[in-house]
């Protein structure tokens, strides 16, 4: 009977306890090329809250005050459909790029992946040792040897974990905000400072503890490849036409001619499975645990070139490459994506460049009426808000009636400022003749000015006597 080798996860042991995974360290032309990539997204990852463009943070994210800064661009609540639409293609773009190329988004680019492969696994190569090192001062008893290695490396673990807890909290409250804070000192702060350590607890455990599981149990990306992926998608695979052949695997035995024998190039000496981060056997196919980091080709690849074989016995290919030669194509499932990727694109470029500077709400004020005056004059109550998201202060801002003969009276003084990236609010009084009234509920418009300069327009109701002619 065949064995069922997919019938469960790598990190799970048949009694259902964890499996620890002692990863070999990795190395080779695709480590050497994550590694740029990683350097160069951490370094962007800790830089941007600390970047203004035109005195606004580069990427800023304050859900509490609900204020975003997307590439030096303010957005305000006002402009959430900007921010959903946003959202939307965001999705698109990573669904079709599964599609073409398979999870190498977890592997090249998630911070998941990143911080554990790239930082803190590092740290435990370095004070650990190699994967034989680390199995070995696993199973070790507690001595003074095995104490100050571990010490030394969960210190280690929770400066980082700390330091990456301040860089998210500069991107939620600001980095002006943050380094007042620390100014201030903890004590002057201390709701902040105690969600700071709940932030550092939860990375610590994350990249401490919980690691790979992240990738197989948390994150719902994982289980959206089993949708998305097809025979078409390039993805980290094994060639088993070559490397099974017709006999099947074999160990390497020096001077053999393995093609006389029927043997693959697959010499099963599990170096592929020993350096792969969630402990998966590529040689099994496609899995949710694969993120696609390509450990187990370069791995191979050393392993084949020592044997003298050709590269590539596990390589970015698709499945219908391997199976039937086919070269990689543009599908029309890809083409259904990148059009409906390419019209949500056009539509954020145009509202971005239809959206207004400053954003004005004029509403009746709750529960009143109208009131009458002298000589046929119909009065109703507004209250306004106005907010400027540029960087400049707008000043002698009025009102003018655009639609109707009337009068617009300020509660305090005919005409005020609105801050920079700031919201201005306050009273005001619309009289209009009963005469110049088309029924007993008009739709007025109302001109913004910065003196004598239009700057932007809105409409509102206006409540009047009903008619009865």
């Amino acid at each position: 009977m065949e064995e069922n080798f997919r019938d469960s996860i790598a990190t799970v042991t048949a009694e259902g306890k964890r499996a620890w995974i002692f990863p070999k360290k990795p190395s080779g032309r695709y480590y050497d090329y994550r590694k740029l990539v990683s350097y160069f997204l951490l370094g962007f990852l800790f830089a941007a809250p600390f970047v203004k463009i035109n005195g606004h943070q580069f990427l800023m994210f304050n859900v509490l005050e609900r204020r975003f800064n997307i590439f030096g661009f303010p957005f305000w609540p006002q402009d959430f459909h900007l921010f959903v639409i946003s959202m939307i293609i965001g999705v698109i773009f990573i669904a079709l790029f599964t599609v073409a190329f398979g999870r190498i988004f977890c592997g090249w680019i998630c911070p998941q992946t990143i911080f554990m492969e790239m930082v803190f696994r590092r740290i435990e190569y370095w004070i650990d040792g190699d994967r034989g090192a680390q199995m070995r001062l696993d199973k070790a008893p507690w001595t003074a040897k095995k104490i100050r290695k571990r010490v030394l490396k969960w210190v280690i673990f929770f400066i980082i974990s700390f330091l990456i807890a301040n860089v998210f909290l500069a991107y939620l409250i600001s980095s002006d905000t943050l380094i007042r804070y620390i100014t201030d000192g903890p004590m002057a702060h201390l709701s902040t400072m105690v969600s700071l350590l709940i932030f550092t607890a939860v990375f610590y455990f994350v990249f401490a503890w919980f690691r790979e599981q992240v990738c197989i149990i948390a994150c719902p990306y994982g289980r959206l490849q089993g949708v998305l992926l097809d025979d078409k998608s390039i993805v980290v695979a094994y060639d088993h036409k070559r490397g099974e052949s017709e006999n099947g695997r074999k160990k390497y035995r020096k001077n053999e001619d393995r093609d006389a024998l029927g043997h693959g190039d697959c010499i099963d000496c599990f170096q592929c499975v020993n350096v792969c981060p969630t402990g998966i056997d590529i040689r099994n196919g496609t899995q949710l645990e694969c993120v696609n980091c390509t450990a187990c080709i370069d791995e191979c690849d050393h392993i084949m070139e020592s044997i003298d074989r050709p590269k590539g016995l596990i390589r970015y290919a698709s499945e219908q490459e391997i199976t039937d030669k086919k070269k990689f194509r543009f599908t029309a499932r890809m083409k259904g994506y990148t059009g409906v990727l390419t019209i949500l694109i056009g539509v954020l470029v145009g509202m971005l460049f239809l959206r207004n500077e400053i954003e004005a709400n004029i509403l009746r004020l709750p529960g009143q009426l109208y009131e009458r005056k002298e000589n046929n004059i119909i009065s109703n109550v507004y209250t306004y808000k106005l907010v400027n998201k540029t960087t400049k202060d707008i000043d002698d801002v009025n009102f003018k009636l655009l639609s109707h003969n009337g009068t617009i009276n300020m509660v305090s003084q005919d005409s005020f400022l609105v801050p920079a990236e700031a919201l201005a609010e306050g009273t005001l009084f619309i009289e209009i003749n009963n005469s110049a009234l088309n029924g007993d509920k008009d739709k007025l418009k109302i001109g913004i000015y910065s003196g004598n300069e239009l700057i932007e327009t809105t409409v509102t109701q206006f409540l009047a006597p009903r008619s009865y002619n």
